[in-house]
């Protein structure tokens, strides 16, 4: 595992330029700041490689239809995040990929012509894996057809409350119901549990986000696709939040105590591994 280890601060690049964090500008007056208008993808960086990039610029592609938002040339994101890389000598972490849809004028009317800004950065990987997480299931529900559902928006008032919500009860993050009392994901993992010697997740109707690692424990028929409410809970005899960063064991729901399995987490983590 290597990274920076010079003390200047890590390069980033922004809108077409390499630039040290610390000489880094955005303009004020940009919808992301001002208003969440903007996507992003958070990729994993392993081995000095980038395996699943494709993946994200397709969903990153797929956000910026449904927000109407000009998406960005692949071959240039290509070519920037290696160089990133190479810039920040990192082997191992992830980087992410912002998108918003760059200056306009007040109010929430967009620009007809938006330039957008594109801004990529690098983080080095944690040194420790995740410890095991309690969630919450909040008063807050997940709408199933909202179209941003498909979003990785840089909105995230939703989940930031919903986690105070859980820390302020006594858990660590929260699972979201929708309006039909079905499970669909946590403030920013899908959720996976094992039920009846299966891994399963709530599927993309239900209200959630299509995860990229999921996408790939679908198609290599390791996990199946199930409407889960509460009810199911004490029926689940392990469960993982899964990002494409990481696999986080889960303890507890809703007070309900969940066994931790590690063997079953090894296999996973061995699987998302090997698994294209």
């Amino acid at each position: 595992m290597s990274h920076p280890s010079s003390p200047h601060a890590p390069y980033l690049w922004l809108n077409g330029q390499f630039l040290p964090s610390s000489e880094a500008t955005l303009l004020p007056n940009d919808r992301g700041f001002l208003l969440g208008d903007g996507l992003f993808e958070t990729i994993l960086i392993q081995q000095g490689s980038i395996p699943q990039l494709e993946r994200h610029l397709t969903r990153l592609e797929d956000g910026c239809r449904i927000l109407h938002l000009p998406a960005p040339n692949r071959t240039t994101i290509t070519h920037a995040l290696t160089t990133l890389l190479q810039k920040n000598q990192l082997t191992e972490g992830s980087a992410r990929l912002t998108l918003t849809r760059g200056s306009g004028p007040r109010g929430l009317t967009p620009p007809k012509h938006p330039m957008p800004t594109t801004l990529i950065t690098t983080a080095a990987p944690p040194s420790t894996q995740p410890h095991p997480v309690r969630l919450h299931i909040p008063q807050q529900r997940r709408d199933a057809l909202s179209p941003l559902n498909g979003v990785k928006s840089l909105n995230m008032l939703p989940a930031i409350l919903a986690r105070l919500d859980a820390q302020e009860q006594g858990y660590d993050d929260a699972l979201f119901l929708n309006h039909q009392g079905q499970l669909t994901e946590a403030t920013a993992a899908t959720f996976l549990t094992h039920i009846n010697g299966n891994y399963v997740t709530p599927p993309l109707q239900a209200g959630l986000l299509p995860g990229i690692s999921r996408a790939r424990l679908i198609e290599a028929g390791l996990c199946k696709e199930i409407s889960l409410t509460p009810h199911d809970i004490p029926r689940m005899e392990a469960a993982w939040l899964l990002t494409a960063l990481s696999l986080t064991p889960v303890s507890a729901i809703a007070g309900q105590e969940i066994a931790l399995n590690p063997q079953k987490t090894n296999a996973l983590r061995h699987a998302l591994y090997a698994i294209k």
